[in-house]
């Protein structure tokens, strides 16, 4: 298991600092401006189904399948199926991006005011100075333009538009999706995950190459929302280059793609009964986000783009241990279903709980004490996101960090289930998680703007690993957790005291050195958190924390190896 995910975890942290580089490109660009609001919920919705397809829905229905009939029929009959799959996805998803392509296109035409051009993208912007909080007027020099009820302000407007040039991403990351979960049921870890690099390299070039190719000759305030374009084109691009990086490794495996008419074949039919609670089961997560950043671009600006600044960072440490293992655990959870071994389900299952809380914990408390050196580290560059823009950012990161190892968890326990095959008990749990969510979001909102969904998130991921806990040990009859329970308490402990001095020596360096230039903000983040660190580690060692021990024997055997 530490093998499998830790050759993932490795291109994993590859792509999540690659990913935080491209959110520092954003940030640096778009700051934590209604522009960067209007792009960062146009590319949630193409996204939303790279979370729930690639990281969730379609990988847990479709994996055991895979590896059912690699079993029970053989690679001929396995490599059929995954057509079939495939031509079906392929079907569904055209359909999905063509009706929305046309809602989206009506709303433009019936909700934009006709002071501002259908197209921002067209080429001409209106010389208009676009104001993304107000929706009664804007001014242009003497003319003071109107809008009617039922027409969109200047933010909403942009959004749509976003959303019309992005969305057709989602035929290509649920081909990825597909390919990624058949490398995984192979064997293959390393290389689906570094396709997440690729991605968010050409992301990265879009910021710093295509974009100053846009807007040219406008004045530099109305350059923004034209040149914010060349990020949507960059995320089609992307998709492209991460969909083509898959295909070498497949084709070396046997694999070649042939249209399998999907209308009546049965593996398709299992893997859309599975799947359509499964959406909903393993993301109920990234569906709040969406719902909830929805309602963040009416309550404010800056709201959505904070927000969304917070889930990134904490998507490294999540990314890196909780989702790989997660990716490994499906398959090996699936495998053993099949032959029911459940005595070594459950050890499996529980050494993987053990080895995700020992990592995230420690991640989680660092995240919260060291949120404000750790954003100004990494987005606080240039003119658009300044010290306000830092302080924003961090207190949405440590109102979200708390509920780090519960979202990690809820993943784990989720992929179990489907294991065994049944989605319905999650996605039962997580209609009733993504609701309290949704309102607690919304009352929270108002008072606290960004930390509101971060505080929303967090208690609503423990409620959803408590039910799935408890919805488990009824299905299996016994969990056998005891040994997991055992360590927690010490871990927690040691995790608090590691926490107190980090942010202990946060203090004293801000205090004595300060964080005037780069080399200070980087001493301020990785000294406090490498010495936490390093202690946490150590008492975990000192209170024989099994996670702890196997995860040192291991990192010494490859250290040895390595020499």
């Amino acid at each position: 298991m530490l093998k499998a995910s830790g050759a993932m975890a490795a291109a994993t942290l590859l792509s999540r600092v690659l990913g935080l580089m491209r959110e520092q490109a954003y940030m640096f660009f778009l700051g934590t401006t209604w522009v960067n609001d209007a792009f960062q919920y146009a590319f949630t919705v193409p996204n939303l189904f790279r979370r729930l397809l690639g990281e969730g829905a379609l990988t847990a229905a479709f994996i055991p399948i895979f590896k059912e009939k690699e079993k029970t029929h053989g690679e001929i009959e396995m490599w059929k199926a995954s057509n079939a799959v495939i031509s079906g996805l392929l079907v569904s998803a055209s359909v999905i991006v063509a009706v929305v392509l046309v809602v989206v296109s009506l709303a433009l035409a019936f909700g934009t005011p006709h002071e501002i051009p259908q197209s921002l993208a067209g080429g001409e912007l209106h010389q208009t100075i676009l104001s993304a909080d107000t929706n009664a007027q804007i001014s242009s020099g003497e003319t003071v333009h109107f809008w009617t009820p039922g027409q969109f302000p200047p933010k909403i407007v942009l959004m749509l538009q976003l959303l019309r040039v992005m969305f057709p991403y989602m035929i290509l990351v649920c081909l990825t999706a597909v390919m990624m979960g058949m490398l995984n049921a192979r064997g293959h870890f390393f290389i689906p995950a570094m396709g997440a690099a690729t991605l968010n390299v050409v992301m990265i070039v879009s910021v710093y190459w295509l974009a100053p190719k846009f807007g040219v000759g406008l004045p530099k305030e109305n350059k923004l929302p034209v040149q914010v374009f060349a990020l949507a084109y960059g995320v089609l691009v992307a998709g492209v280059a991460q969909a083509t990086f898959q295909l070498p490794t497949l084709w070396r495996d046997g694999f070649r793609y042939r249209w399998v008419s999907p209308w009546k074949n049965e593996t398709v039919r299992r893997v859309v009964r599975q799947m359509v609670p499964g959406t909903i089961g393993v993301a109920a997560f990234q569906i709040n986000v969406a719902l909830v950043q929805l309602v963040a671009l009416f309550v404010g600006t800056g709201i959505v783009s904070s927000f969304n600044g917070a889930v990134r960072l904490m998507e490294l440490p999540q990314g890196m241990f909780g989702i790989s293992l997660a990716t490994f655990l499906l398959p090996t959870l699936s495998g053993l279903a099949a032959d029911k071994n459940y005595p070594e389900f459950r050890a499996t299952l529980r050494s993987g709980l053990a080895s995700l809380t020992f990592v995230n914990l420690i991640a989680s408390v660092l995240l919260i004490v060291l949120a404000e050196p750790i954003v100004r580290l990494l987005f606080e560059h240039g003119e658009k996101f300044t010290a306000a823009s830092t302080v924003r950012v961090s207190f949405a990161l440590v109102c979200l960090a708390p509920g780090l190892v519960a979202f990690s968890t809820a993943n784990i326990l989720a992929r179990a289930f489907y294991a065994l095959g049944d989605t319905r008990t999650p996605m039962k749990i997580s209609i009733v998680c993504l609701t309290i969510n949704f309102f607690a979001s919304c009352l929270l909102m108002p008072l606290l703007l960004e930390g509101g969904p971060g505080i929303a998130n967090t208690f609503t991921s423990a409620l959803n690993v408590s039910l799935l806990l408890f919805a488990l040990r009824k299905k299996l009859g016994k969990l056998e957790m005891q040994p997991l329970r055992d360590t927690v308490q010490p871990l927690v402990l040691a995790a608090l005291l590691a926490g107190g001095l980090a942010w202990g020596g946060w203090r004293m360096w801000e205090k004595f050195l300060g964080h005037e230039n780069l080399a200070l903000k980087i001493g301020a983040v990785f000294v406090p958190a490498g010495v936490a660190g390093g202690i946490y580690w150590l008492l975990a060692l000192a209170c024989k924390i099994p996670a702890a021990k196997e995860m040192t024997a291991f990192a010494l055997a490859k250290f040895k190896r390595f020499k």
